[in-house]
């Protein structure tokens, strides 16, 4: 099955024209007199997992069909690059509004084309033929042997845009003239998806209401005997009942399987007198989510777990307590402004600093470890997490606490300010049997207009724009 999201592509296409206007004004103003486009390419199916479109390809565009190219030319002329499958892919998959010229205009582009020659089947292949981008070839040459440069993504690092350089790289070896011309606006557009809007803001905070249910599910699953992949399976039910899918794999770790970072094996049984840690993310219209949380099997922490836990709680609360703009989320240089630096001096000084092996937190959007430099100062619209954590191997004691947090113009608002994370919350949220009160808890309204809420001065206690 394939991933599209319950949004169509279309309804959004105002936004992504005013993003894209946004980039071309940058470039213009950074390339002066310049001619040229800029070039996307969307991601490819691997046949493996659900199909998500490539994350900065969507962020400009909205849309999600596979091996799709997007090409902005500076002068404001766009088109969209199809893959040539004939009628062969619409017996195969779903496309909310097809891609085709009647529609060009619903969503966002002037013209909408076919990539290339006609290809067999019904997707295209990392080593797909080249004839099948014959027309895009066409167009960038023109572009290129007119002096036009061709911005893209292809930042040099080892992690980034790695399907998009892989294509660029194949292009270069077929039409050599084509090397020159390319100019990476990778940091551009990274500048841009950071700042989250306020039609992102509700992207986000209905992702995070949706952990939020997951969550529940599995503090109400956690008990002696069973697996931590039955963990797994309550709260990705609620994942997948809501719409949504993991944003990453889920950790449902217990034990000394708590105090391994990002351990996803999720196949031990849980026994009392153990911790489970639960980080998991809801993916909601290609916006993420991340929260974790540290629950006792027993429901009820042991003297010792409930010192280690309100030392991590306590640090999280200070950190959250000075995040605001001006602060920066890691910064060597700036260690008393650094909300890691300072986050690792507070556990040093109760003696726990060996034990705090991670980041305070990362930047969070369309990717659960988004784009934005921990190294630059935080600013309004960044949406970032903070989690600090305690691991002790010989004890087996594993916590972390995490949150999810948007950065305002005077400190942060909790996105997920309504999941129990106080050590008596906890035990009473594992402990709570009553089905209609727990439904009550965590009714999820995804129609939820923050918007309309702020304008109004609706209060809520959970989640106050207006006090943000």
């Amino acid at each position: 099955m394939l991933f599209t999201g319950s949004t169509p592509q279309s309804q959004d296409s105002a936004v992504y024209k005013l993003r894209v206007k946004d980039l071309l004004s940058m470039l213009a103003q950074e390339f002066p007199k310049q001619q040229g486009a800029v070039v996307l390419f969307g991601a490819l199916e691997n046949g493996k997992t659900a199909f998500a479109q490539e994350s900065s390809f969507y962020y400009l565009t909205g849309i999600t069909e596979p091996g799709a190219v997007a090409v902005f030319n500076l002068n404001g002329k766009s088109t969209l690059y199809v893959p040539n499958h004939g009628d062969t892919r619409a017996a195969w998959v779903h496309t909310p509004v097809p891609l085709v010229q009647a529609n060009a205009k619903k969503l966002g582009f002037d013209t909408i084309t076919p990539l290339g020659q006609q290809a067999p089947g019904y997707q295209l292949y990392p080593f797909s033929d080249l004839k099948h981008y014959d027309a895009l070839i066409k167009d960038l040459e023109a572009i290129a042997a007119q002096g036009g440069k061709l911005f893209t993504l292809m930042p040099q690092n080892n992690s980034e845009y790695v399907e998009q350089r892989w294509m660029i790289e194949r292009l270069n070896q077929y039409k050599p003239g084509l090397k020159t011309a390319w100019e990476d606006v990778a940091d551009f557009v990274a500048m841009m998806r950071r700042k989250k809007d306020m039609g992102e803001i509700e992207k986000l905070y209905k992702a995070v209401e949706i952990t939020i249910l997951a969550q529940g599910a599995a503090a109400q699953a956690i008990s002696d005997g069973i697996r931590e992949c039955e963990v797994q399976a309550s709260l990705e039910y609620m994942f997948t009942g809501s719409g949504a899918r993991p944003a990453f794999p889920s950790i449902v770790g217990a034990g000394t399987n708590s105090t391994t970072l990002h351990y996803n094996e999720n196949k031990d049984f849980l026994k009392n007198g153990q911790l489970v840690v639960v980080d998991i993310g809801a993916q909601l219209d290609y916006y993420c989510a991340d929260l974790t949380r540290t629950y006792p099997v027993s429901a009820s922490f042991t003297k010792r777990q409930k010192e280690v836990y309100n030392v991590v709680l306590a640090c999280q609360e200070y950190v959250a307590g000075l995040a605001k703009p001006g602060m920066w989320l890691n910064n060597s240089q700036k260690p008393d402004q650094s909300l890691h630096h300072l986050a690792k001096k507070f556990m040093d000084e109760r003696g726990y600093g060996k034990y705090f092996i991670h980041g305070i937190g990362h930047f969070l959007g369309i990717d659960v470890h988004d784009v934005g430099d921990s190294q630059q100062a935080l600013q309004d619209g960044d949406v970032f997490t903070i989690e600090p954590g305690i691991y002790i191997e010989q004890e087996e004691i594993g916590i972390r606490i995490e949150d999810n947090y948007w950065v305002v113009k005077d400190g942060v608002v909790c996105l997920s300010e309504s999941l129990p994370k106080t050590a008596d919350a906890i035990e009473a949220f594992m402990k709570e049997t009553d089905d209609e009160e727990s439904e009550e808890d965590f009714d999820i309204d995804l129609g939820h207009d923050m918007n309309r809420e702020a304008e109004e001065g609706e209060e809520d206690e959970d989640f106050d724009l207006a006090e943000g």
